[in-house]
C-alpha cells in the first residue's frame, strides 16, 4: 500500500522561504507522478505543483509560478516543494499526492494516494 508522509510545514514570516518534503513508501517511486495540493480554511483544495514519472514534466499553478519549485529525488523517494517569497495567501494545509497515470494531470480526483498534510502559516 502506497503511503505518503509530508514534513516541513511551520510558521514563517511573509517574504520568507520554506521547503516541504514528502516521502513515498510501499511502491516503486519512479512509477508515480507526484504533486502538491493545498487547502486553505473555507476554500477548495487546489493544485500547486506536479511532476510526472514518465518524462519529468512539471506543472505549476499560476498563483505560485516563479516562487514555488517542485523536484524529486529518485534515490530518497522524496518529492520536495521549494517555496519562496511567501505571503499570507499561501497559508494552507499542503498535501502530497501520487498517481501512476500515464498522462500529466492537475485534477485531485486523478490522485488516489494522499498524505495527511503539513500546515504552512505565513504571518504578515
Amino acid at each position: 500500500q502506497v503511503q505518503l508522509a509530508e514534513s516541513g510545514g511551520r510558521l514563517v514570516q511573509a517574504g520568507g522561504s520554506l521547503r516541504l518534503s514528502c516521502v513515498l513508501s510501499g511502491g516503486t517511486f519512479t512509477r508515480y507522478s507526484l504533486a502538491w495540493f493545498r487547502q486553505a480554511p473555507g476554500k477548495e483544495r487546489e493544485f500547486v505543483a506536479g511532476m510526472t514519472w514518465f518524462n519529468g514534466r512539471t506543472d505549476v499553478a499560476f498563483s505560485v509560478k516563479d516562487r514555488f519549485f517542485i523536484s524529486r529525488d529518485n534515490i530518497r523517494n522524496t518529492v520536495t516543494l521549494e517555496m519562496n517569497n511567501l505571503n499570507a495567501e499561501d497559508t494552507a494545509s499542503y498535501y502530497c499526492a501520487a498517481t501512476n497515470l500515464n498522462s500529466a494531470t492537475t485534477m485531485d480526483s486523478d490522485f488516489p494516494y494522499w498524505g495527511l498534510g503539513t500546515q504552512v502559516t505565513v504571518s504578515s
